[in-house]
């Protein structure tokens, strides 16, 4: 299925599969190419619009049934960390930070592997080999980092000390968390708490007002961990808008609650495509 607007992009719909947050749902994704010399722009434009990216792709759900999975965002000069999330960053002090290039290693695969087959054994990552792994990271036409945790004290293990990655994309706006992964065997760490944590204190000496996580589902207790994060914003009825109550969301698991195809893509709004002078 295929629409198109009166300029680039085209937007398609994927063809509707089981849904991995609500167990008697189904999904499906409206979604578009990010390439050319546009990337950078589009894929700022469509991520302060609830879309996301994963390699050349941007992407949004658009199921039929409900508008559950709602895209999140921290506003970074609104956060502070509670007093657990304090003592999570008290504890992983010790642990480097190296922002890299988006080159994967098998260090990172070795991790990655790792931490699907401890949290995610029959998720639809959980076979990916090296190949795949390194398409995810370096596949991305636009400004991306890896961000590496290293506890420098075990430097002589077969990951050479990593504990935690995250593939990054840095925006106009904020930082996009694209895919994290860590240690599963580190739980006392609590690693996927700290990665967000230390993302909130790089986007502040960026000078970026937002960290955007991915998508939260009301219902899921997959998803549960980011209504945690304080200053949290939901993307809701086209705009931004404070989390507030987390059990006031029930609207969006109604299938009347979902605008037709065609209104969705009409509602999306592109950055100005013409060349940009430099005279």
């Amino acid at each position: 299925m295929r629409h198109t607007l009166p300029f680039a992009p085209q937007f398609y719909v994927t063809a509707p599969q089981p849904c991995p947050y609500l167990a008697d749902r189904m999904e499906r994704k409206l979604f578009t190419a990010l390439q050319g010399d546009q990337a950078e722009r589009l894929n700022d434009s469509l991520s302060k619009q609830g879309f996301r990216r994963s390699q050349n792709v941007l992407y949004r759900p658009s199921c039929a049934e409900c508008t559950a999975c709602l895209s999140a965002r921290i506003d970074v000069n609104r956060f502070a960390p509670s007093r657990s999330q304090s003592r999570v960053l008290k504890r992983n002090r010790d642990l480097a930070r190296r922002a890299t290039s988006p080159w994967a290693t098998e260090e990172q695969y070795a991790l990655f592997r790792d931490y699907l087959d401890s949290r995610h054994a029959a998720g639809g990552m959980a076979d990916m080999d090296m190949f795949e792994f390194a398409a995810m990271v370096e596949e991305t036409p636009v400004r991306s980092r890896l961000v590496e945790y290293t506890d420098p004290n075990e430097t002589h293990d077969a990951r050479h000390g990593l504990r935690a990655v995250c593939l990054t994309d840095i925006l106009d706006d904020g930082l996009s968390m694209v895919y994290s992964f860590f240690d599963p065997a580190e739980d006392r760490r609590s690693l996927g708490t700290h990665v967000i944590l230390d993302h909130v204190r790089i986007a502040q000496e960026m000078g970026l007002p937002y960290v955007y996580l991915g998508y939260w589902v009301p219902g899921s207790p997959k998803m549960d961990y980011k209504a945690r994060f304080a200053a949290l914003e939901l993307y809701r009825a086209g705009r931004w808008q404070p989390m507030g109550d987390r059990d006031d969301y029930a609207a969006e698991t109604h299938p009347l609650s979902v605008a037709p195809i065609s209104e969705q893509v009409a509602r999306i709004s592109l950055p100005d495509t013409r060349p940009v002078s430099t005279g």
